[in-house]
């Protein structure tokens, strides 16, 4: 029997998150309970979440996974921006059977993994150092239960590859109760009156449900996010999939729990629905 490999959690530091289990428990369950459950219509297809330590952006995630907390997903389909150049330009998966995170080992979803790759090509990364993803993953283990995950890494955000893996992602889930979820953190190091000026420009095009004038957006740099790419991409599908509406849960910055708000980073909660 081959030997099963594991993502290691690298950011369980106790200063991106806790390296407890019991803190990290109680820490993310609280960003969650905190949340008010939205009235939303439809169906949740997808969201949107950032990636900071969780003491910057962890009340803001909250807000997006409680819009599914108790919901039944098989397959959680997770893409984030590449921080480290790791994917050297292309689309990415880190090549292990499971991820591990304080609160567990969650399965990756080697089946669709390979679909995905004969439709857009994704090259194996033996050794992961990125954040943008494992910062979700106790957020989904508090929230869902059960899914396995497909997680997609992003060195290329150009419009037309967002586009190509949105559909793709969208025709390989479409027979599955799939959760798609895009990791990102809007402008960076801006005056704290820039910063929402800036976000408000950049979520424009989200609450539209508008990948191509995001995905165009972000490559001529007119809005600012880390992964304005994998929202373009996660767009894409989740329109593919039915999604007619995106709902703004809630939006902050670093400088709504720091004193310096000098030089904030924005971030923002956001639901795909039908």
């Amino acid at each position: 029997m081959a030997k099963v490999t594991v993502r290691p959690a690298r950011y369980a530091d106790d200063q991106w998150y806790p390296s407890s289990p019991e803190a990290l428990r109680a820490e993310v369950s609280e960003y969650i309970d905190r949340a008010p459950a939205l009235d939303l219509p439809g169906k949740v297809i997808g969201l949107i979440a950032p990636h900071a330590g969780y003491f910057f952006s962890g009340h803001v995630a909250g807000a997006s996974y409680r819009q599914v907390r108790g919901q039944e997903y098989e397959t959680v389909v997770l893409v984030g921006p590449d921080h480290q150049g790791l994917a050297l330009g292309d689309l990415a998966f880190a090549d292990f059977d499971a991820w591990h995170s304080p609160l567990g080992d969650v399965p990756v979803d080697r089946e669709l993994i390979g679909a995905l790759n004969e439709r857009v090509g994704l090259r194996r990364i033996g050794r992961d150092t990125e954040h943008s993803l494992e910062l979700q993953l106790p957020f989904l283990q508090i929230a869902l239960a059960g899914f396995k995950l497909v997680p997609i890494l992003i060195g290329d955000q150009s419009p037309a590859l967002m586009c190509e893996l949105g559909v793709a992602i969208a025709d390989l889930v479409r027979d599955r109760r799939a959760l798609l979820v895009a990791s990102t953190d809007l402008s960076h190091y801006q005056p704290y009156q820039v910063a929402k000026e800036l976000d408000e420009n950049t979520l424009q095009y989200v609450l539209k449900v508008d990948p191509q004038g995001l995905a165009r957006a972000v490559a001529s740099g007119r809005v600012q996010a880390c992964g304005g790419g994998p929202v373009a991409a996660v767009l894409y599908a989740a329109r593919e999939l039915g999604a007619r509406q995106a709902h703004l849960v809630k939006y902050a910055n670093s400088g709504d729990v720091w004193e310096d708000k000098s030089r904030v980073v924005g971030y923002a909660a956001v639901v795909l629905t039908n």
